[in-house]
């Protein structure tokens, strides 16, 4: 190996390998200066400059003969080749025999290795403390690894917020599951009504899917199940037992459960949207608990609305978004955006008196996010599928699933429509309902904490039970402070106090310079929005916004206790900064406290388990009508009696006619209809025509006459 020198002698810093261009093997210089003469002409070696060098088993090489005994140039080269040759012989045969060594190698070295291993344990003493030492934990089996995976799954934030509402929703219901079968929230009148609707639809399904839209009430008129919302996305439930017990019980459950998925569908709405846990409870409770909403208690079509937030959670997780943080790509999930759609449809299947406004708000935030995504695309910033391709079908799927829905529920009540004018709505009937500004600073008597004390308050709203539309006064303050302190940027809270703004304006309906500019328009250009009734119960999103932006100013209070705590020796918060914490959510669950009333609901008569249809129930009226459509859920006979959003010509006619019954008149036009059997029911007809007729002779009649239990039936 040789060493390249400057023309100082310096070296340089090259060494060449033995089989280099200098192909000389001299040793490296040992701190020689001169420079090395030219190599003589008959220089066997052909070394370009032999660098002297003081090797320890040789003299220095100066050109010249070898002394005896030592290594002339020749013999060097002779070497160099030997050696060459001897390392390309080495490395062909390592070469080759590298595959055949290579499996024994590894296997000896392997067998070596444990033998060292013995040979230590062997020599190594015994500690004697092993005997002390815990068993090694055994591999888990597979019960064991399902228990594991159970107890993760019960003790998952989703899974302790569900079980949370249902608990929320059992006590501030109380006493509706105290006696389930025979009691119902608020009156025996809607709630009767609805739950025959779950009862019927359950029941049509079952035996004949075809008729589902043709009930049993309301004979001879057809589509008479579109007579008012028709909760049909409970339908499930309404298969499973049968009779007034059973739908009563029923009915109870489900309204317990619409307040529990109320408050786990607007908790997870401010939790996906980045308030805190604390701040999203707030949301959640104050959504489903609102004083106004005690009012609500007899309509399960306007109690049924955790559906709205819930759908709206999973489509703002399904596409990687929230208030807090904004679009986050790789947070989109395409099975969360395929719920959401399904949720929205099923939550619209049970009535459009909430969910066309829901449908309407759905299909605003389809045409804000197309156009975002056209402006990020094309204008703004050019961006390839910011959505992505996937999404976008999710969406296009989840839209066409949705609209699908609405356009089939909506064909009955067009048809509805076409048959029976009289059910339309117009403005002045909208101004009856349209609440005062002062309305949404009154509760309703349900509420226990303000009831009492707004009862004048109440004398001065024309129809109280739809313009008692107070969210809570806690609520208020909380958004107050929202809009100052918030995790939620400045226009983030900008834009939810426009929102609140709007659907306040929205709810006075033509109390607002008589809804002009403003609910009118709706009312005239928008396809279904006709037929609402109450515009009070647009409060529903005045609700939701006000709790959004609560959690922001709650969240942000509560990371700021966090921050305190940090600073603390604990490293957490004490237990009165984490009680503070909590109080906005404890305020708000006081103020949602209720009296709500829980009638028994009339006993069926026995009549009703017996006599065959079409039949006609005397006294009618519209609240007499509903527990009679409940007492049929025995049999599902025909009836002539209803109730709903609207009366048919025919029933107001069928209930001036009978007023003289048992008479010719009356008799003659009921046959007409297809009517077989009246049923009278003697506790009710106290004060009325029939407590005078309903003895009288029939023999001239053409009709018999029957008692059966407090009921006396008349067979045509």
């Amino acid at each position: 190996m040789t060493t390249d020198t400057t023309d100082g002698g310096r070296p340089t810093g090259r060494t060449d390998g033995p089989d280099g261009p200098d192909g000389g093997g001299a040793t490296p210089d040992t701190g020689s200066t001169h420079t090395d003469p030219p190599p003589a002409a008959g220089d066997a070696s052909g070394d370009a400059a032999a660098t002297p060098t003081a090797r320890p088993d040789g003299p220095e090489a100066t050109g010249d003969k070898a002394p005896e005994g030592t290594t002339g140039d020749a013999e060097k080269t002779g070497d160099a080749e030997k050696a060459g040759d001897a390392e390309k012989a080495g490395d062909a045969e390592k070469t080759g025999g590298a595959k055949k060594d290579g499996a024994k190698k590894s296997d000896a070295e392997k067998a070596e290795k444990k033998d060292d291993a013995e040979k230590k344990d062997d020599a190594a003493p015994a500690d004697p403390w092993s005997a002390f030492a815990p068993a090694p934990e055994p591999v888990p089996g597979r019960p064991r690894r399902a228990a594991r995976a159970l107890g993760r799954l019960l003790g998952h934030e989703w899974t302790l917020a569900a079980l949370a509402a249902l608990a929320l929703a059992a006590a501030l219901t109380w006493p509706t599951l105290r006696y389930p079968l025979y009691t119902l929230p608020q009156d025996y009148w809607d709630p009767s009504l609805q739950a025959w609707q779950m009862a019927w639809s359950g029941h049509a399904l079952r035996t004949e899917p075809a008729q589902l839209f043709h009930s049993n009430t309301f004979f001879p008129e057809p589509w008479s199940f579109a007579f008012s919302d028709m909760l049909l996305g409970y339908a499930p439930a309404g298969m499973i037992g049968t009779g007034p017990e059973a739908a009563v019980l029923r009915y109870n459950i489900i309204f317990v459960l619409a307040h529990a998925l109320a408050t786990f569908g607007a908790y997870v709405l401010a939790r996906q949207l980045g308030a805190g846990r604390a701040g999203a409870a707030v949301a959640g409770v104050s959504y489903t608990y609102a004083p106004w909403l005690l009012a609500q208690a007899g309509h399960l079509h306007i109690v049924s609305n955790g559906g709205i937030p819930l759908a709206l959670a999973m489509l703002a997780r399904g596409h990687g978004w929230s208030l807090r943080h904004g679009y986050r790509p790789e947070r989109r999930h395409t099975g969360w955006t395929h719920a959401g759609w399904l949720v929205a449809a099923w939550q619209l299947s049970l009535g459009f008196g909430i969910g066309l406004v829901f449908a309407y708000v759905l299909a605003g935030i389809v045409l804000v996010a197309a156009a975002i995504w056209f402006l990020r695309r094309y204008v703004v910033r050019p961006v390839k599928r910011p959505f992505g391709t996937r999404l976008l079908v999710a969406d296009l799927i989840g839209g066409l699933t949705f609209a699908g829905v609405g356009v089939l529920l909506a064909i009955p009540f067009f048809r509805v429509a076409e048959l029976h004018p009289n059910a339309e709505r117009t403005l002045g009937d909208i101004g009856v309902y349209s609440p005062p500004a002062i309305g949404f600073l009154t509760a309703p008597p349900e509420s226990r904490i303000w009831g009492a004390l707004h009862e004048g308050a109440r004398e001065t709203l024309p129809w109280h039970p739809e313009m008692t539309l107070l969210p809570g006064f806690v609520l208020y303050a909380l958004a107050a402070g929202g809009l100052f302190v918030s995790v939620w940027r400045l226009r983030h809270r900008l834009l939810l106090l426009a929102g609140v703004l709007v659907t306040l304006v929205l709810a006075m309906g033509t109390r607002f310079f008589d809804g002009t500019f403003t609910y009118a328009p709706l009312f005239e250009h928008l396809p279904g929005w006709n037929g609402l009734r109450t515009p009070g119960r647009l409060m529903l999103w005045t609700t939701l916004l006000l709790g959004l932006l609560a959690a922001g100013a709650v969240t942000a209070f509560s990371e700021r206790v966090r921050e305190l705590g940090a600073e603390g020796p604990a490293a957490r918060p004490s237990p009165w900064l984490r009680a503070v914490a909590l109080l906005p959510l404890l305020l708000v669950t006081v103020e949602g406290l209720n009296v709500t009333p829980h009638p028994a609901v009339p006993e069926q008569p026995v009549a009703m388990r017996t006599v065959d249809g079409p039949m006609l129930v005397l006294p009618s009226s519209q609240n007499l009508d509903q527990p009679v459509m409940l007492w049929t859920t025995s049999r599902f006979q025909d009836v002539v009696n209803g109730g709903s959003g609207f009366t048919p010509t025919q029933l107001d006619e069928v209930r001036r006619v009978t007023l003289a019954f048992p008479d010719r008149t009356s008799i003659d036009y009921l046959r007409i209809l297809g009517v077989r059997n009246v049923v009278l029911l003697r506790d009710q007809i106290v004060g009325t025509p029939w407590e005078v007729t309903v003895d009288a002779p029939v023999d001239q009649l053409g009709i018999t006459r029957e008692e059966i239990g407090d009921a006396v039936v008349f067979r045509l």
